[in-house]
């Protein structure tokens, strides 16, 4: 991939490592030389209920701290950042209204924030029609299948497939080649027995069974049943607010004979580890986007991260440590808001009329650096289907913690592009 000219990124880029010299001024001082002191509204769509309030949660205290640092350190184009947030119930129907009430009633700049795929998938539509750029913090592949519009964009978290691609040479190579596949019955799960699919299959493993569940179910016992007595590897990603039950039944079920297993760590998001029942996940392994617990020689970035979200190096909350993050995904939000940062910053963007400007800055970008502002790891966003790619963790149950034992190259989760949102009118 050719990166652009570097003038415009330099400009963007160079306030993202954190501007101490504004930190140090008064709050009334930052933001006089621009021009306007209007701020810069961000629609925030989170899932305050439903099936994501764990996530939302976390992704609301993520994105709070966020925008606390950028407007320390000056805000965007000199005026400060203001979050408008609105519970989408973690439902389609309720996130397209609320993307409409950004734009309408609270005349946002930009929509942000969303998760769960089939919220994106019923409110971006609605973004593109009231030309609302809308920065998803999903993981979902429906951006950058070309499902979606060139008003949205994925600039801040991987996608399934990426994820999925990336991790099956592990899972073949090291834990089995027979695979059984739990996952939830909507748009994300079907992504991963789609992709996961396809790419352990590429590997020369073999799908024995895909096992999709109801995101709503809230006891799981009557469908393990079907897992296949030969299968080597068991894959699980489950979410919602029953995942504690799902892991806990799951060992009920197997007690000490359970074949290899590998989950992505959506299972066991908001979940203490060391919760009771769940002692048979010792030596099993996870896929983990960011690394709940910190580990030893970890990155500045991410002990910089960690104290300002205010999560300790268990990945819990330094006020109450049985508050568990979703750490493997808020990180998405952090990434993007300073990605919209650096955007506007290029864009010099001044309000609504440059919504094709600040999308046209953001498809130019490329490299994103390991930083402050992306302490996840260093990424590389492809601007033509709008989608980020980074590094993926493996991380294996070891004494009641997760420790990494694999990190995937950026290159590992590449893949073909499959839509050019560039070549789309505006």
């Amino acid at each position: 991939m050719t990166k652009p000219a570097t003038t415009s990124r330099r400009g963007a880029l160079k306030t993202l490592a954190a501007g101490t010299a504004a930190a140090s001024l008064p709050l009334w001082a930052r933001y006089t030389n621009a021009q306007s002191a209007a701020p810069i509204k961000i629609g925030f769509q989170v899932h305050r209920t439903g099936i994501g309030a764990a996530y939302g949660r976390w992704y609301d205290r993520t994105t709070t701290a966020a925008a606390a640092l950028i407007n320390e350190n000056g805000g965007i184009n000199g005026r400060p950042v203001e979050i408008i947030a609105e519970d989408d119930g973690t439902d389609p129907k309720r996130g397209a209204e609320v993307v409409e009430k950004f734009a309408n009633q609270h005349g946002c700049d930009i929509g942000y924030g969303t998760l769960f795929s089939h919220v994106v998938i019923g409110s971006a539509p609605r973004a593109g029609e009231l030309k609302l750029p809308y920065f998803v913090v999903s993981e979902g592949h429906h951006v950058a299948s070309g499902m979606l519009n060139r008003y949205t964009l994925q600039p801040g978290i991987t996608d399934v497939k990426s994820q999925v691609q990336a991790m099956a040479p592990y899972v073949y190579s090291a834990l089995g080649k027979k695979v059984t596949m739990i996952f939830p019955d909507f748009a994300f799960g079907h992504d991963h027995r789609d992709y996961f699919s396809a790419a352990i299959e590429a590997q020369g493993g073999e799908v024995l069974a895909k096992i999709a569940i109801p995101p709503t179910e809230t006891s799981f016992t009557k469908y393990f049943p079907k897992i296949p007595r030969d299968t080597e590897v068991l894959y699980h990603v489950m979410v919602g607010p029953a995942v504690l039950t799902f892991v806990k039944e799951l060992g009920e079920f197997f007690g000490p004979s359970a074949p290899a297993i590998f989950g992505f760590i959506d299972s066991l998001e908001a979940v203490d580890i060391t919760s009771p029942g769940l002692e048979f996940l010792e030596g099993s392994f996870f896929w983990e986007g960011h690394p709940r617990y910190a580990q030893a020689g970890g990155s500045e970035y991410d002990a910089f991260y960690r104290s300002r979200v205010g999560v300790d190096a268990n990945g819990a909350s330094v006020t109450d440590p049985g508050d568990v993050s979703t750490y493997a995904h808020m990180f998405g939000c952090w990434e993007t808001l300073h990605v919209i940062k650096a955007g506007m910053e290029a864009a010099g963007y001044a309000g609504p009329d440059d919504r094709t400007k600040l999308i046209e800055a953001v498809e130019a970008m490329t490299d994103m650096p390991h930083s402050n502002a992306h302490p996840q790891g260093a990424k590389l966003f492809n601007g033509k289907t709008h989608q980020v790619f980074g590094h993926q963790y493996i991380s294996q149950v070891n004494g009641g913690r997760l420790d990494v034992v694999h990190t995937t190259s950026i290159e590992d989760t590449l893949y073909p592009d499959e839509v050019d949102y560039t070549m789309q009118s505006f």
